[in-house]
């Protein structure tokens, strides 16, 4: 029987058998064994909080300073990197096999929109680049990692989920939406920027006629950029001229600010000219998912900010200052993280499930 005794510095250690067999040269705990404690020495209780550590900071402030000053335990940076890249290397093989960490209650979510009958649920699609270790330990070009989010009305209930593979994300976002109960919604819609294969990739997993609101921040970015060239040396009319064009998309929606800028004169300045041309185009292209003002009456939302903080915060563990990242390790802890964001009950369901 193992023994435990009680150290000068006031820590608890543990006296127990080992064995050792002359035949194969290897030996054994068997305690440990009885435990479920595996190659890392790591028991069930504290593996949790060891990857936790992991995906809040860097290995080396969660082993040197988290897990010190939190519970005691002093751990090499190389143990919390295994034990939180081998749980999210286990999460990430299970949501890619359909098997969506869903809390107990979790379709109990309230998809109430204020001030109106109907009810709605909103996905969320976006992207950021992750620094990236070359050969040799040169810095790479970054690679994208994709943010998805489910959430509700009043933004209480949010479920994160991320992945390198947009294709497999947007189906791991769809059964997600099915476990969490989304389809009691009257509506699911998306909100996201114009970016490459976005609105695609939803519509693939989910269904065609999937309302798709084009970020309004994005939209009336590319009104500012413009009358920045139109009046590069007058703020004054920079300011008249953005109010104007965002008061009609505002009020009238995508389709009226086409128009109106097809009637524009056309600027002397052959760059103006061609980005006036563009900025045609990009309103042109998506005019479908700019009736602002159908989406205001119905209280639907317009802007993507809980996509972009979703991103800000998977981010805040992968882009700390001068880290760069081997693609297979981001995309094993950027799983925990996200699963941490997703709130406590998500990340205790994991942990339950996996012991």
């Amino acid at each position: 029987m193992p023994k435990t005794l009680l150290t000068a510095n006031g820590d608890v250690a543990v006296q127990r058998a080992y064995y050792h067999c002359a035949a194969c040269g290897k030996g054994h705990f068997p305690f440990d064994q009885a435990c479920g404690l595996q190659a890392d020495r790591l028991s069930t209780g504290l593996r949790p909080l060891v990857c936790l550590a992991g995906a809040l900071a860097s290995f080396r402030d969660a082993a040197e300073d988290l897990l010190r000053r939190l519970a005691g335990v002093r751990l090499s940076a190389s143990t919390v990197l295994r034990a939180t890249e081998q749980a999210g290397a286990q999460l990430q093989q299970q949501q890619r096999q359909g098997d969506v960490v869903v809390p107990p209650g979790s379709t109990d979510w309230d998809f109430t929109v204020p001030k109106h009958k109907h009810t709605a649920a909103y996905l969320g699609l976006d992207a950021f680049s992750v620094p990236i270790q070359g050969p040799g330990g040169k810095k790479a070009e970054g690679r994208m990692l994709y943010v998805g989010l489910l959430y509700t009305p009043d933004k209480k209930q949010t479920h994160y989920l991320v992945d390198f593979d947009l294709d497999q994300l947007a189906g791991q976002m769809r059964r997600a939406a099915i476990a969490l109960g989304l389809s009691r919604a009257d509506r699911v819609l998306a909100i996201s920027d114009a970016g490459n294969g976005l609105e695609a990739a939803l519509k693939r997993h989910f269904w065609d006629d999937l309302l798709c609101i084009l970020d309004w921040y994005h939209a009336t970015q590319h009104l500012h950029a413009f009358a920045g060239q139109l009046h590069p040396d007058d703020a004054g009319q920079r300011a008249a001229w953005v109010q104007q064009a965002k008061g009609i998309l505002y009020e009238q929606g995508g389709t009226a600010l086409v128009a109106w800028l097809r009637d524009l004169p056309v600027p002397a300045e052959a760059v103006v000219a061609d980005e006036l041309r563009k900025l045609v185009n990009y309103f042109a292209d998506n005019e479908h998912r700019t009736n602002y003002p159908e989406y205001r009456r119905q209280g639907w939302d317009i802007g993507s900010g809980p996509t972009e903080a979703g991103c800000k915060i998977v981010g805040a563990r992968l882009k700390q200052s001068g880290m760069r990242w081997v693609p297979q390790g981001a995309a094993k802890v950027a799983p925990m993280r996200a699963l941490y964001e997703s709130g406590p009950v998500a990340w205790d369901t994991f942990w339950a499930l996996a012991a």
